[in-house]
């Protein structure tokens, strides 16, 4: 399965820089594609780059409202200000110089990614820069400004787009996301998150399924804290194909934060960049199934900067254009050097990080004993009657 791909990118998009310390570090967008670059993905014959252009402030108010707008405006103009009410000069969310511009630039190419897509220049597109998912229709939240996914998908369905599937597979709820759409059933939203009882923003519980008249649509599959590569592609698998093939999108949206890895700071998942490649595999071949591959991919968290970040997302990349990077190649001798001089650390060595990612269908066994088990048991029952599917075993 393969097709066009576009990847929309230019250097200036890591301008979204919240400053020194910060763990949302754009330069693990810069080692990502220089990685991707070195192993030669960009280069293929089916990958086109694309700039990224800044969205319009009609394209933010398809989300965000006006004043919020002004807001993040008024604190780029002058960093020293700070608003609360907003959510703009909290630690989550400095101020920042040019900060309306630098996050309307990512919000561009989002929508640049959508609009390659829904014009047929491209079969899927990626924005490794986007996936800012948590911010609300007024406020910043979780190191997001604007929600870049949210609005594309809403730009979408301004162009006639009848079913958008939204999948998101960062460790943190995609809440600002499945707020945006939570009563419209032209949107499926699905989150694979790691608790909200353990872990920012405190949302994503499987009663969160819907507003009146798009009940089921929305779907918070919420894993124990320590789930690794077999428990998340467990419930990944008796969750996300099957609700796709109900839902029969027109597209698929996926958010690809890697902060699901063993060695991120800031969760509680035991993923490996192997896991995580299975995960981007299984999207891909979703979007054939589903929706004949359209697909928009966007990056979202990860705080791993140099060990995790570029690995996984080369692998999306690469994966989106078609050739899949086996995970024991290894990592080219002058990415490796680039990152040490950069960081002082050690980088890894391979494309994985030597683990099988193997799980259990299913039908293979539900024990209720488990707590990964019982929540995607709780997510079937209460979601699958929604669209015509049987939660049963």
């Amino acid at each position: 399965m393969t097709g066009s791909a576009g990847v929309v990118f230019d250097e200036s998009l890591t301008s979204y820089d919240f400053g020194p310390g910060h763990p949302l570090a754009p330069v693990r967008v810069d080692l990502t594609m220089r990685l991707a670059s070195e192993l030669r993905v960009l280069d293929l014959p089916n990958v086109t780059m694309y700039d990224a252009p800044v969205a319009t402030e009609d394209q933010l108010e398809l989300v965000h409202r006006k004043d919020y707008i002004e807001a993040v405006k008024r604190a780029g103009a002058d960093p020293s200000r700070t608003d609360v009410r907003y959510g703009l000069g909290t630690g989550d969310n400095p101020t920042f110089a040019g900060m309306h511009e630098a996050s309307a630039h990512v919000v561009g190419a989002t929508v640049e990614a959508a609009r390659l897509v829904v014009a047929g220049e491209a079969l899927h597109a990626v924005n490794i820069s986007g996936g800012l998912h948590h911010a609300l229709a007024g406020s910043a939240s979780g190191f997001c400004i604007y929600n870049d996914p949210a609005v594309a998908i809403a730009w979408l369905l301004d162009q006639g787009v009848r079913k958008v599937a939204y999948v998101d597979i960062d460790v943190h709820h995609g809440d600002g996301v499945q707020a945006a759409f939570y009563d419209d059933p032209r949107v499926l939203t699905v989150s694979l998150h790691e608790s909200p009882e353990t872990l920012f923003p405190g949302t994503g519980y499987v009663s969160e399924s819907g507003g009146a008249g798009a009940e089921g649509f929305a779907v918070n599959v919420a894993l124990p804290p320590g789930a690794g590569d077999s428990d998340w592609l467990r419930a990944f698998h008796a969750v996300v194909p099957p609700l796709l093939r109900a839902f029969g999108p027109q597209i698929l949206v996926s958010q690809h934060g890697c902060d699901s890895h063993m060695d991120d700071p800031l969760a509680h998942l035991m993923l490996s960049v192997d896991g995580q490649r299975e995960a981007h595999l299984a999207l891909h071949a979703l979007a054939h199934e589903t929706c004949a591959g359209r697909w928009l991919a966007t990056g979202g968290g990860g705080y791993a900067v140099t060990s995790v970040v570029p690995r996984s997302w080369t692998h999306l990349l690469a994966i989106a254009a078609g050739a899949p990077i086996e995970p024991a190649t290894l990592t080219p001798t002058s990415w490796r050097d680039h990152v040490e001089r950069l960081s002082g650390h050690q980088a890894p060595t391979s494309m994985g990080d030597g683990r099988r990612a193997q799980y259990a269908d299913w039908p293979s066994g539900y024990n209720p004993d488990a707590w990964l088990d019982r929540a995607v048991e709780e997510v079937r029952r209460r979601i699958f009657p929604h669209h015509g599917l049987d939660p049963g075993h």
